[in-house]
């Protein structure tokens, strides 16, 4: 274990062997598990709604209705695709992008980014160990819920514990800058089970922007839930008044006639009344414009909270639009999505080291200079005229003042740069050779 650990165990648990379990159950770490499954159950559909209690009306019990709104789901999922729906376009030194393009492909990085960002936005937070699988460089992710990152006063990660119940046993796996660390109580004392070097150092902890703390997350659910609240709690009251007073109430003013009024046979029933008296059904009038003027404002609300453009949610009807007109309906996902950029990129950048190292033990090195090319280009899932992009870059490229990897990174139809400049070369030197060919034969003829 590292100095800065052996420090922290000393001073805040006096140097006892089992100091993970005691770091589990402290306060601060189980309100955040707590907070963690309450979002998990809300996205499950267990809604405020649904707590509603029955109530005497006419004298019997009535149900309200608990309509639910999972436009949460809808709402993360698009933030998660706009930013990851494409995959990411690695850059830089050939031969570095062509040993990370394989390692993404055999590890199934671009399916792992879209979980990460999943779990970043819907939780807060998520961490990632990097590790070796035979020859395989892959990743496997840590839920918040099981999470548990040990930092010091500087706030520097300098353990991390992954701590779950299963079956009534309790493990727990130790993450240091050096070891990994596996206990479990099963048969009811606390053991090591197993240790293993760690080749890749501590896990990756992914989490955005927090107000409160630097190294905590916060679930994107704390800035709408409030407001979708009040959206069900709206729909259900609005359905409920609309059934409640369908059946009017029968007022007789005046004298009725005796008799059983009209026959039933001529106009199907009816009543006699005498001159200046009056029927008629009185019924509770809905104001149902208030109700769209309310709900229409709350799910506004909601969209730009989210930063989410009407137009995605099928809310505005749109035709004829330019490419400058679709950037600004989707200037807000742009913006949410370079929010999102930020964290994601810094978890990237910290993954592409470990890989570097594990690849070193694997006998793939490359010299600082040439790893140092490396990037990776997010591509935004916005609707855009691709003609007018290409167009665009063929003026660039005809004014001299861009790259062809350039060109082919901000390409539309091109997500493997590496390969396609070596297809380009091949096709190059093929037309070259068939020119050269040509013209020899003309030569000699």
């Amino acid at each position: 274990m590292s100095d800065k650990l052996d420090q922290y165990i000393k001073a805040k648990y006096e140097n006892k062997s089992d100091w993970f379990i005691e770091e589990v159950q402290s306060i601060s770490n189980q309100q955040r598990v707590l907070d963690v499954i309450a979002k998990k159950n809300y996205l499950n559909g267990e809604h405020k709604i649904k707590q509603t209690p029955s109530y005497k009306y006419n004298g019997k019990e009535f149900n309200p209705r608990r309509i639910v709104l999972q436009y949460a789901k809808t709402l993360l999922s698009f933030q998660q695709n706009y930013l990851l729906g494409n995959p990411i376009t690695f850059t830089g030194n050939e031969d570095v992008v062509k040993e990370f393009l394989r390692v993404n492909k055999q590890g199934k990085y671009n399916r792992l980014n879209q979980k990460i960002l999943d779990k970043v936005l819907k939780y807060g937070s998520v961490a990632e160990y990097v590790y070796l699988d035979g020859k395989v460089i892959k990743s496997k992710l840590i839920d918040a819920s099981e999470g548990y990152p040990v930092y010091d006063n500087e706030n520097s990660l300098i353990a991390f514990i992954e701590a779950y119940v299963s079956d009534g046993i309790s493990y727990y796996t130790v993450f240091t800058d050096k070891y990994v660390e596996k206990y479990n109580n099963d048969g009811g004392t606390l053991r090591l089970v197993d240790r293993k070097v760690s080749l890749s150092g501590l896990p990756i902890v992914y989490h955005n922007d927090n107000e409160l703390s630097d190294v905590e997350g916060r679930s994107e659910l704390d800035d709408w839930i409030e407001i979708l609240d009040s959206m069900e709690d709206l729909i259900s009251k609005y359905t409920d008044s609309f059934y409640k007073f369908m059946n009017p109430i029968p007022v007789a003013i005046g004298q009725q006639l005796k008799g059983d009024g009209l026959p039933s046979n001529i106009v199907g029933g009816g009543i006699t009344l005498d001159d200046g008296a009056d029927f008629k059904f009185e019924g509770n009038k809905l104001d149902y414009k208030s109700f769209e003027t309310i709900y229409k404002t709350l799910l506004q609300s909601l969209l730009d909270t989210s930063s989410t453009p009407a137009v995605s949610m099928n809310k505005t009807d749109i035709s004829n639009l330019s490419e400058v007109s679709l950037k600004l309906l989707f200037s807000l996902a742009d913006e949410k999505a370079g929010l999102n950029e930020q964290f994601m990129r810094e978890g990237i950048e910290q993954r592409n080291e470990k890989i570097r190292k594990l690849l070193a033990l694997q006998g793939v090195t490359f010299d600082e200079e040439s790893f140092d090319t490396l990037d990776f280009v997010f591509h935004y899932n916005q609707p855009s005229n691709d003609k007018e992009t290409i167009e665009n870059l063929e003026k660039l490229n005809g004014m001299g003042a861009i790259s062809l990897e350039t060109i082919l990174a901000k390409n539309p139809y091109v997500n493997d740069v590496a390969t396609e400049l070596k297809r380009l070369s091949n096709v190059d030197n093929k037309k070259g050779n068939n020119e050269g060919n040509n013209h020899n034969d003309k030569q000699v003829s």
